[in-house]
């Protein structure tokens, strides 16, 4: 992981800049400041516009009682959007413009959600099984639970 992360930290930067020089090779030095300039302001402007629907989208999910689960991850990639769009380079600025597109965000939720499933897996509680059958959700209904209760009057 810490490799994968080196290689990010490195590798996405030095191809902005190596691409940003080459833009302005053949076209002009303030041609690509001007590029940069351009889709960090209109990047932010959209992640702050779709920033505050889904804000909205959120608190109405909460007054009608649902939870707000695909709104809040719509959020997060909102976020993480917004920080690659106001990162200079184009590179960055493609992937925060994708995750701005409702469909692409929706098949990276789906994929993201897939690949959560497929990893998460609930170990067996020490001990052994605790509750029946494997499939049950908790104790069996004939299971007997001894309990006590203390009346404290003063």
């Amino acid at each position: 992981m810490l490799a994968k992360l080196l290689l990010l930290f490195t590798l996405v930067p030095l191809a902005e800049l190596l691409l940003l020089l080459y833009i302005a090779d053949k076209t002009s030095f303030w041609f690509t400041v001007g590029l940069i300039l351009v889709t960090g302001i209109t990047g932010a402007a959209l992640a702050r516009w779709q920033g505050l629907r889904t804000i909205a989208r959120i608190r109405d999910e909460f007054s009608q009682g649902r939870p707000p689960a695909g709104a809040l991850v719509d959020g997060l990639l909102i976020l993480i959007a917004g920080a690659l769009l106001i990162t200079p380079g184009l590179l960055t600025d493609v992937v925060g413009f994708s995750l701005l597109i409702p469909p692409i965000r929706t098949a990276i939720k789906r994929r993201v959600r897939k690949r959560l499933q497929a990893s998460l897996h609930f170990p067996e509680p020490p001990g052994g099984d605790v509750g029946g059958d494997a499939g049950d959700q908790g104790p069996r209904r004939d299971e007997v639970i001894d309990s006590r209760m203390i009346d404290r009057d003063p």
